[in-house]
């Protein structure tokens, strides 16, 4: 049985995946991208611009579906959905709030250029899930088609981010230095922190609505597994 919520319910946010990171506030390059690729393959400020947009876009419709569903997501955009669910309070303003603190702490230890580009997407993100409802309000929709369709959207999105040196803030940034400062893998920490979201989530999301959630968090990890591969994108 699908889950059907009025247009004015704010989406809870995608998770917090790596977008390629930057090493040093001075350069604000990326300690674990590959080397710089050649001048003509560096992407340009409309390029930038387009990426950013279409990939928050395509983030906050599976959000604005998620909510419409009322799956949840992980990181700490599912710790903004939590607090949304739990507290009826706006979840673009929540989880815009969440980040301030990583925005100081990612400009210090991983680079500006990756802030910027995090504090613009998440921006952008926090808008869409806010005045989306405004313009679009689907009637119907079960959570399957939720999880899968939502799962290779919100992939797609994030992967435009992260071809682009960007992010959607959070987790990703405290497992991105964790990962450079003291070689614990970002992908473990990330791990860790979607569980602890996913079993916070169970007080105030019934469990089925949690498994179909974790059915579009396997979806889009497949996706991201199979599209983002080291070495195979050049551009930058």
């Amino acid at each position: 049985m699908a889950h059907t919520v009025t247009a004015s319910t704010s989406a809870p946010l995608a998770a917090g995946i790596s977008a390629g990171t930057a090493s040093s506030p001075a350069s604000g390059t990326s300690p674990l991208a590959t080397a710089e690729p050649p001048s003509g393959l560096r992407h340009g400020t409309f390029e930038d611009a387009q990426a950013l947009f279409t990939g928050s876009l395509f983030v906050g419709i599976t959000m604005m579906m998620f909510s419409q569903a009322g799956l949840l997501t992980g990181s700490t955009a599912g710790l903004a959905f939590v607090l949304h669910y739990a507290t009826g309070w706006s979840f673009g303003a929540i989880y815009f709030a969440i980040n301030i603190p990583f925005y100081w702490f990612s400009w210090k230890h991983i680079g500006r250029i990756f802030t910027i580009k995090t504090f613009i997407s998440v921006g952008i993100l926090s808008l869409i899930v806010e005045l989306g409802p405004r313009f679009i309000h689907i009637d119907y929709l079960h959570p399957v088609f939720a999880a899968i369709a939502g799962g290779l959207l919100m992939g797609t999105g994030i992967l435009f981010l992260a071809r682009h040196r960007s992010s959607l803030g959070g987790a990703t940034i405290a497992s991105l230095y964790l990962q450079e400062r003291y070689g614990i893998r970002a992908g473990k920490v990330q791990m860790a922190i979607d569980c602890t979201v996913v079993l916070l989530a169970l007080w105030v999301v019934p469990w089925e609505r949690v498994a179909w959630s974790v059915l579009a968090a396997v979806v889009m990890g497949v996706f991201l597994a199979v599209s983002h591969r080291p070495g195979r994108y050049r551009g930058n």
